[in-house]
C-alpha cells in the first residue's frame, strides 16, 4: 500500500486540513470510520466536546477499564452516552477489594488505617481496632463510592490504584462501576477540599456559556495560589474557535460570567469562605494556543488536572 506516492491523495488530504475550521475533520479524512476508540472518564472527559467536535458525530467508545496492574472491566453497551459510562467488572482478571468512602470525596472522608497503613476511610467500614474492613466484589453497595484494591497473580498485594469508583448496579453477579475521579486530585486554599470530579462539574456548567459564541475547551488546568492572602483558585483556559483555527477574540464579561458559574457550581464549604473573605475570587486566565504542548505531561499522557510544580507554572 505504500509501494509508491500518491499525489492525489496527498492534494486531497492537504485542502482538507487546510479549511478554515477543523470542524468534522476525522469523519472527512476518514469517511468509513465507525467509532473513535479513546479513553474518556474522569479527568479525561474534558476532551469529550473536543472529540465530538473533530469527529463530527463519530460516535465516542470507550471499550475498557483497567491499569497498569490489571484489566479491570469492559463497557458492555458501547455507545452509551461517554458522560455516562459504566464497567462491568471482570472477576477473573484478578481479585478485586473495595474500601468505602464518603459520597463527597476521599479527602473529606474521617482518619483510619489499613492494616497499618494510613488511609481514609468512613466510619462505618472498621473494625474493633480501627483499621479499614476491605469489602470484595459480592458484597459492595449500590450507589456506594470505593477506592479499589487489587491482588494479583504477578506479585501485587492489596495494591490500591487510586481510582475513586461508583457503583452504579450489576450485570447478573458482577457489579457495575463508574469511574469517579484519581484519588487526591485536589484543590485547597482553607478548610475547601475541591475534587477533579467537583472541578469538572464546575467547569463543565461554566463552558456551556462559551459554546453558542462559537468556542470550544480545548483543554485546561487549575492552580491553588497560596503566595497572597487570601488565596484563591486560578484556572488556565486554552479555548479554540469553531469558525476557524485562529485564536478567539474574547468577551471579557463572558469569561468573568464563567468565573461566577465555576465558582457558583463548587460545594457549601467553598462559598462559605468566599462570603467569609478566607478566598479570594476565582481567576480565570486564557492562554495562548499551544501553551499546554510545552507541559510536562502525566504518565498517562494527559495534561494534569491540577499543577502543583512550579517548574510547569513558569509556562503560564
Amino acid at each position: 500500500m505504500l509501494s509508491r506516492p500518491n499525489p492525489e491523495l496527498a492534494n486531497t488530504i492537504e485542502n482538507m486540513c487546510g479549511d478554515e475550521s477543523w470542524e468534522g475533520v476525522i469523519k472527512k479524512l476518514w469517511p468509513k470510520a465507525k467509532y473513535i476508540n479513546s479513553v474518556i472518564t474522569g479527568s479525561m472527559s474534558q476532551y469529550i466536546p473536543l472529540l465530538d467536535f473533530y469527529g463530527g458525530g463519530i460516535p465516542l467508545v470507550s471499550p475498557s477499564y483497567g491499569s497498569s496492574g490489571s484489566c479491570f472491566g469492559i463497557n458492555l453497551k458501547l455507545l452509551s452516552n461517554p458522560f455516562d459510562i459504566s464497567y462491568t467488572f471482570l472477576p477473573n482478571m484478578a481479585y478485586f477489594e473495595f474500601l468505602p468512602v464518603n459520597e463527597d470525596n476521599t479527602e473529606k472522608a474521617q482518619e483510619f488505617h489499613f492494616h497499618g497503613v494510613s488511609s481514609k476511610g468512613s466510619l462505618d467500614v472498621t473494625d474493633a481496632n480501627g483499621n479499614i474492613v476491605p469489602v470484595d466484589l459480592a458484597n459492595v453497595k449500590v450507589g456506594q463510592y470505593d477506592k479499589v484494591v487489587v491482588t494479583t497473580l504477578t506479585g501485587l498485594y492489596r495494591y490500591r490504584v487510586g481510582d475513586v469508583l461508583k457503583l452504579t448496579g450489576f450485570h447478573n453477579n458482577s457489579p457495575q462501576f463508574q469511574f469517579v475521579e484519581r484519588q487526591n486530585t485536589v484543590l485547597s486554599i482553607d478548610m475547601d477540599k475541591t475534587s477533579e470530579a467537583d472541578l469538572l462539574k464546575a467547569i463543565r456548567n461554566a463552558k456551556l456559556l462559551i459554546e453558542p459564541f462559537g468556542y470550544v475547551l480545548a483543554t485546561f488546568s487549575s492552580y491553588a495560589e497560596t503566595s497572597s492572602i487570601p488565596g484563591r483558585y486560578i484556572l488556565f483556559w486554552e479555548l479554540k474557535s469553531k469558525a476557524s483555527n485562529s485564536c478567539p477574540k474574547l468577551d471579557a464579561k463572558i469569561m468573568e460570567q464563567c468565573c461566577c458559574i465555576v465558582e457558583e457550581s463548587l460545594d457549601f464549604t467553598y462559598k462559605s469562605l468566599r462570603e467569609d473573605k478566607k478566598i479570594a475570587a476565582l481567576e480565570l486566565r486564557v492562554v495562548k494556543h499551544g501553551t499546554f504542548d510545552a507541559l510536562p505531561l502525566t504518565n498517562t499522557r494527559h495534561t494534569p488536572c491540577c499543577i502543583k510544580s512550579d517548574e510547569a507554572l513558569k509556562i503560564y
